[in-house]
């Protein structure tokens, strides 16, 4: 390269060493399909506005991606097979529900693991949820804070992107992506009205799961983020 031109020699991080080796392998050894979907979240939008400003004060935030735990969680309960491993010729499925968390690091990606998701309340996802970027982003993780995740979600939502193909992180089967929502006209039956809408990307493993069982994840996944009562009860 110095052929070319001036150039400067940055060593890779610890995190990006492991964590890129391990993209390289499951994106050859896993036959990744990506799904992409949209959830209108208008009214969960406001009422995560309405929690926390009623919450002021009294522990963390509440942020679309705790929202996004709870929601998964049910969604999954409902399509098991997302929550699974393959295992030679078997499928493993798990009745726990463990979902790892992609957080951005100036070190590089770490997926941080939310333990038990489907037993636990919404305020104490998000103080999970907090506790662990934090401890991602101070570079003070355990070993076993990063490991055991069932299911995955990356976040861009506080970035930008209309979608994209995450990676599906082995022995998982499914990752989800979500991006920046946007207010799009939507057609109610009689006018079009304006709508916050959640830009879904599911990532999966054709080995396990078929293009229409990831359609019908993703429609229970928008449906319990349209409906808060199946995220709450």
């Amino acid at each position: 390269f110095a052929a070319q031109g001036e150039i400067e020699v940055v060593p890779l991080s610890r995190i990006r060493r492991i964590g890129g080796a391990s993209l390289a392998r499951n994106w050859v050894r896993i036959p990744h399909v990506t799904h992409h979907d949209e959830a209108d979240v208008t009214d969960l939008e406001a009422f995560r506005v309405r929690t926390n400003d009623e919450q002021e004060g009294r522990g963390p935030k509440v942020t679309m991606v705790a929202l996004l735990l709870k929601a998964c969680a049910t969604t999954l309960r409902e399509h098991p097979t997302f929550n699974a491993s393959l295992d030679g010729d078997s499928l493993v499925l798990k009745r726990f529900i463990h979902i790892g968390v992609a957080v951005d690091t100036e070190q590089g990606l770490v997926v941080p693991v939310v333990r038990d998701v489907d037993r636990k309340g919404l305020l104490e996802l998000a103080a999970d949820l907090a506790d662990l970027s934090a401890r991602a982003r101070e570079g003070k993780l355990a070993l076993d804070d990063i490991q055991g995740a069932t299911f995955t979600i990356s976040s861009l939502g506080g970035i930008g992107g209309t979608g994209f193909t995450p990676i599906v992180n082995a022995p998982e089967v499914a990752i989800l992506g979500v991006s920046r929502t946007a207010m799009k006209p939507v057609w109610n039956g009689t006018e079009f009205v304006p709508r916050l809408m959640l830009p879904l990307s599911l990532s999966y493993d054709h080995r396990v799961v078929d293009g229409a069982a990831a359609a019908r994840f993703a429609r229970t996944l928008a449906g319990c983020l349209e409906d808060l009562r199946r995220i709450l009860l």
